[in-house]
């Protein structure tokens, strides 16, 4: 496999992650438009939300069982063609209940992402792994500018209708690109390992080598903590842009517009970044990506404590205080999921992420209603109630990455032996590396 084909394949993974995140987070500046169209409140928008975050949370088991077993690029171009049609039935939808149905079945391509980390993993080693999927997590932050752009651009004059088809249109394409662009490849065939053999030792998803999942130490604490940490960034992307408008801060789209749009640069920035560092000090401990994330959590919580602080009239200010905020927003992201990768076997990777991702779901899925309660049977205001659950989340992160720290180096250990033993195996199979 030539280097130029497998950044082909990391193009068009970017590319798929892109756009989709721009479709699945433009409801965040179209959300005053949607209210206005079926004349419903906060709480019943947070619903929307909730409905595709729970079908998302509930469907990841299954698509990394389906990855585990079956070819994965074949299953991503399915997810990208399922993208575009769901799209669509909300662009139809002619009331409430229709629109909350169709958007909430924009959930099912949203638990497709494991397959894309579990291929990767399979095209680049554990040294460049993090490095990689930072890459792939700037179209989370990218997305959301891109989704941004579209409602602020062609929101007035399309309408946000017409928006949905268009993105709807982007899925269906790119569904194309990857089942005609991408090839499937040997689980296992980029670990340091087995790396210098043509062939290797092929091994299938199995229900106990699934069922020793719960078994690793490192994992619990890293999916207790994905129960909470996505809480903020789900919160941030469905709720801010309302924050910052007539709901909360009183700034003009032209005021808006600059303010998110540096803010979301650099967080793209800060995904690399995080993942780059991870993949440094990983290389001179066990435990470097798992610093990265803990460092990156804890400096996220402070900083968005003191961002929502600062005064409406002190824009600059709000402005350079989310900017730094935004550093830390997504170091987390990349250095988790390639630290499951450093623990896990290569034929139930794809099971493991999408645990992880379930229980992120799962709990996330509540956050965008749990805002909208905060305001609408509380009596909150819509800063404040961004202010408790974003905070108070990521502290309880921050607990339980520390936990992580302490367990990661045994897994490690575990895993690198384990990938020795197949190594032998291969060897005594097939010959001598290269044969």
């Amino acid at each position: 496999m030539s280097r130029r084909y497998r950044w082909f394949v990391v193009g068009i993974f970017f590319t798929f992650m892109l756009l989709h995140q721009a479709d699945r987070l433009i409801i965040g500046p179209f959300n005053s438009d949607i209210r206005a169209t079926f004349g419903i409140d906060e709480q019943q928008m947070g619903a929307v939300g909730t409905g595709a975050l729970l079908i998302a949370a509930i469907l990841y088991p299954i698509w990394g069982y389906l990855y585990d077993r079956f070819s994965r690029a074949r299953l991503l171009a399915l997810a990208s063609f399922i993208w575009g049609g769901t799209t669509w039935l909300g662009a139809i939808a002619p009331n409430y209940p229709a629109f909350l149905a169709a958007r909430s079945s924009t959930g099912i391509d949203d638990s497709s992402y494991p397959g894309i980390y579990s291929l990767i993993s399979d095209y680049f080693g554990p040294g460049l792994r993090g490095k990689v999927y930072g890459l792939l997590q700037l179209t989370a932050p990218l997305g959301y500018m891109l989704g941004l752009i579209l409602a602020l651009v062609l929101g007035q004059s399309l309408g946000w209708r017409n928006v949905f088809w268009l993105t709807g249109g982007l899925g269906v394409l790119v569904g194309l690109l990857i089942l005609f662009g991408v090839r499937d490849v040997a689980r296992g065939k980029a670990e340091p390992e087995l790396e210098g053999f043509s062939e290797i030792a092929i091994h299938k998803f199995n229900w106990r080598v699934a069922g020793s999942l719960l078994r690793k130490p490192t994992l619990l604490p890293l999916f207790i903590q994905g129960f909470f940490g996505v809480f903020p960034l789900n919160v941030i992307s469905f709720w801010f842009f309302a924050y910052l408008g007539e709901d909360g801060r009183g700034y003009d789209d032209g005021t808006i517009f600059p303010i998110m749009a540096v803010a979301v640069l650099v967080m793209a920035g800060g995904a690399f970044l995080g993942g780059w560092l991870g993949d440094r000090l990983f290389r001179r401990t066990t435990r470097g990506r798992l610093i990265v994330s803990t460092v990156g959590v804890l400096a996220g919580a402070v900083l968005m404590y003191l961002t929502l602080q600062v005064p409406n009239e002190s824009v600059g200010l709000f402005a350079i205080m989310l900017t730094t905020t935004a550093i830390f927003t997504l170091f987390s992201g990349p250095n988790i999921a390639a630290t499951i990768h450093d623990i896990t076997l290569p034929e139930v990777r794809s099971t493991a992420l999408a645990i992880q991702y379930f229980i992120e779901s799962f709990g996330a899925a509540f956050a965008p209603l749990i805002v909208g309660s905060l305001v609408t049977q509380l009596g909150y205001s819509l800063g404040d109630a961004i202010q408790i659950v974003a905070v108070g989340t990521l502290l309880v992160c921050g607990l339980f990455l520390i936990v992580a720290v302490i367990l990661v180096p045994r897994d490690v250990h575990i895993l690198r032996t384990q990938m020795q033993a197949r190594a032998e195996e291969t060897l005594a199979l097939a010959g001598a590396p290269g044969e």
